[in-house]
């Protein structure tokens, strides 16, 4: 492991989480921050952290950390560097079990469940639809067409909701990290924190399945097996995440891409370094989405699309 990487992952990691409480519509001072917290001094500045901002930098760094460390995933095991959480026709399940939930009229609770259910219904149509010869190309391609039809189903959806649930789905859908509570945005932490400690402790079965299945079977991995389970843990998570804050694009591709092109492709590095990045990089796009309009605020999946995909452009320009 870099541990120059990771140590300058954690700075970087609490700096922004540092800027996503301080600043915003109303910017607050450090010391009014830590004796609101502590001491209670200023009720109106302790609920606007601990109801409002903190929760939301909480939901920003899991949604960056398990969609980094799910892109990574995925573009090992299915051995194609363009692959992200979404390859797979996951997300794409869970934003129509979600979007169903808000049709149907279902509570919050509702439409988690709807969400997480999809987004796991579609792995197990990837597993069951891709023939087994075809290996991780097959998996790939079976998720691409899934993907697609998705995509049809959640425009079908869309198009049959009434005008007041537009403006819901649709801001769902784009990503949003707010209204949710300290102990819901700390739950997920606890629920996600497992499956990335197990992406960690995977990193050399990783780098072995890089090699393909038959060299990594010849040094002693399961390979069929350990696809499979990290492709469940993976999903797992990603379900849950797209559940709370709806489906966040390119992060699962930019993160890690970028951190291989800047340390290389040994995931025992590039798995904790594109946890932290992909953590720090949603924190400063919410942050971005918060602060940059004038009134209201952008969804921070459009700010991870405008920020993303043009810095990607330019570090692969400049590697070329």
């Amino acid at each position: 492991m870099n541990r120059r990487l990771v140590l300058s992952g954690l700075t970087l990691l609490v700096t922004s989480m540092a800027a996503g409480v301080l600043f915003g519509s109303t910017r607050l001072d450090l010391g009014a921050v830590l004796n609101a917290l502590f001491q209670g001094s200023d009720p109106v500045t302790l609920a606007l952290v601990r109801d409002i901002r903190l929760p939301r930098v909480i939901m920003a760094a899991n949604a960056g950390a398990v969609l980094a460390a799910g892109g990574l995933c995925f573009q090992n095991v299915l051995r194609n560097p363009l692959a992200e959480p979404y390859i797979l026709g996951v997300s794409g399940g869970a934003a129509v079990g979600g979007i169903l939930g808000i049709l149907l009229g279902w509570s919050v609770l509702g439409n988690h469940a709807a969400a997480f259910t999809g987004g796991l219904g579609a792995l197990a149509l990837v597993l069951r639809l891709s023939p087994p010869r075809r290996g991780e190309q097959g998996l790939l391609l079976a998720g691409v067409m899934l993907n697609a039809f998705f995509g049809a189903v959640i425009l079908f959806l869309i198009a049959l909701a009434k005008p007041t649930e537009i403006g819901s789905i649709m801001f769902w859908f784009m990503g949003n990290l707010g209204g949710i509570p300290l102990d819901k945005a700390l739950g997920c932490t606890a629920f996600l924190v497992p499956g990335l400690i197990f992406l960690l402790l995977s990193s050399h079965s990783m780098n072995l399945l890089l090699l393909g299945h038959d060299a990594a079977f010849t040094l002693g991995l399961p390979a069929q097996r350990v696809m499979g389970v990290l492709l469940i843990v993976t999903s797992l998570m990603v379900s849950a995440l797209v559940a709370l804050v709806g489906p966040l694009g390119f992060v699962g591709l930019v993160a890690p891409q970028i951190l291989r092109l800047l340390v290389g492709a040994d995931n025992r590095s590039l798995m904790p370094g594109s946890m932290l990045f992909g953590a720090s990089f949603v924190i400063l796009c919410d942050l971005a989405a918060r602060t940059l309009p004038q009134e209201g605020e952008l969804p921070v999946g459009v700010m991870t699309a405008l920020v993303g995909a043009p810095g990607f452009i330019l570090l692969q320009r400049r590697e070329r």
